[in-house]
């Protein structure tokens, strides 16, 4: 269940007061890699880092890393063990969500990080990232409709309660792509609170960043990587004048092109468990602007000569399916449409029924052929590449 509010976390974690710096990071699409790219930065700078992300990949604790290392189950456990104990002491009785957020932040204290970089899990102002009282950059990433029964139903009202992390006296980043009336809601909140904004995007990268137009250059980039790289570094700037001074920012730059981000335009191999060799593309697209993303980025790289695509889709339930899978299925392509089982620590995800899933691409593209049992999926994988 999701219960957005900050009350219950702030009691669970007020008996530990937070003895890092952080770097906060609120929008729909982009917090991931904007998060793997600073921790990334400051770790090799030998900066003591941890990043707390959400959700989590594939076990519950992989979600959170020191130093870019996933902590010990060993460590999570302990530490979720003693935020449980201490919710049921209290009878504060707060959500999954709220408990692993505690947990997050009090491995940190333990760890003794530096900097922690924080995603935060969903809208901002009432997320339970949002009790950070020690936040040297905040930052908003690209925003578009999503959670709408939780953030509102237009534009403005979920950019605002993303704006909902800017706090007096922090300086806040925030990626100029995005539409204007997310930009109008934004700026009015920064005005009111009187801090900084900085606003970054490729187009103006040149005058903004040369060092980082330079590295452009130099990467095949898609165009959103561009955008997540340009808010990293500009928050980078603005954390290492406070707390490394001496450090060039721009002088990191050339490991940018180390950053991994798993499950987003990863290619991984099937071999150990199929005949496959060809990588198969991974990606958690998950709503209409991020599977845009992934669809022209598949009409870049992988389609050649009019080629079809295999896809094996599962989704959540209470998606924007069609708006989805219009942007990433075209008229010849495979479907194989599946299930997950039950997500560990958010017993609120359940997956939207594979035959469902199916009639979504009988109403959207006609001309797609669809499978939706597993069995008849892993023939197509062993077969050429697509």
């Amino acid at each position: 269940m999701i219960e957005l509010g900050l009350s219950r976390v702030s009691r669970l974690v007020q008996q530990n007061p937070l003895t890092w710096k952080a770097i906060h990071i609120a929008g729909t699409n982009g917090k991931g890699s904007i998060s793997a790219y600073l921790s990334h930065l400051l770790s090799s700078e030998g900066i003591r880092c941890g990043r707390f992300t959400s959700p989590h990949l594939i076990d519950r604790w992989d979600c959170i890393t020191i130093g870019e290392r996933v902590v010990k189950e060993s460590l999570f456990r302990q530490i979720e063990d003693q935020v449980k104990l201490r919710d049921q002491t209290l009878g504060i009785g707060a959500s999954e969500f709220e408990l692993l957020t505690a947990t997050a932040f009090e491995i940190f204290n333990h760890e003794q990080v530096d900097v922690g970089v924080v995603e935060v899990g969903m809208g901002g102002r009432l997320d339970a990232t949002n009790i950070l009282n020690n936040v040297l950059v905040s930052v908003i990433a690209k925003i578009g409709m999503d959670h709408q029964a939780f953030l509102g139903s237009t534009i403005e009202e979920i950019a605002g309660e993303k704006a909902g992390i800017l706090k007096p006296g922090v300086p806040c980043v925030v990626d100029a792509t995005n539409e204007s009336a997310v930009i109008e809601t934004i700026t009015k909140r920064a005005r009111d609170l009187k801090i900084d904004a900085t606003f970054v995007s490729p187009s103006k990268v040149e005058e903004q960043m040369p060092p980082l137009a330079q590295l452009f250059h130099k990467l095949d980039l898609e165009p959103h990587q561009q955008e997540n790289m340009c808010c990293a570094v500009s928050a980078l700037r603005l954390a290492l004048s406070e707390i490394r001074p001496q450090t060039d920012t721009f002088s990191l730059l050339p490991r940018l092109a180390d950053v991994k981000w798993p499950g987003r335009l990863e290619n991984v191999s099937l071999q150990p468990l199929i005949s496959r060799t060809e990588p198969i593309l991974l990606d958690g697209a998950h709503n209409p602007q991020s599977a845009e993303v992934l669809g022209k980025y598949v009409d870049r790289k992988l389609r050649a000569d009019s080629n079809k695509v295999t896809w094996v889709v599962a989704a959540s339930s209470g998606k924007d399916l069609a708006g989805v899978f219009r942007s990433i299925i075209r008229p010849g392509d495979n479907v194989a449409t599946a299930e997950f089982g039950p997500v560990d620590g958010m017993p609120w995800v359940a997956p939207t029924n594979a035959s469902e899933l199916a009639g979504v691409f009988d109403l959207s593209q006609r001309s797609v052929e669809y499978k939706n049992s597993k069995a008849s999926y892993y023939p197509q994988l062993n077969g050429p590449a697509k």
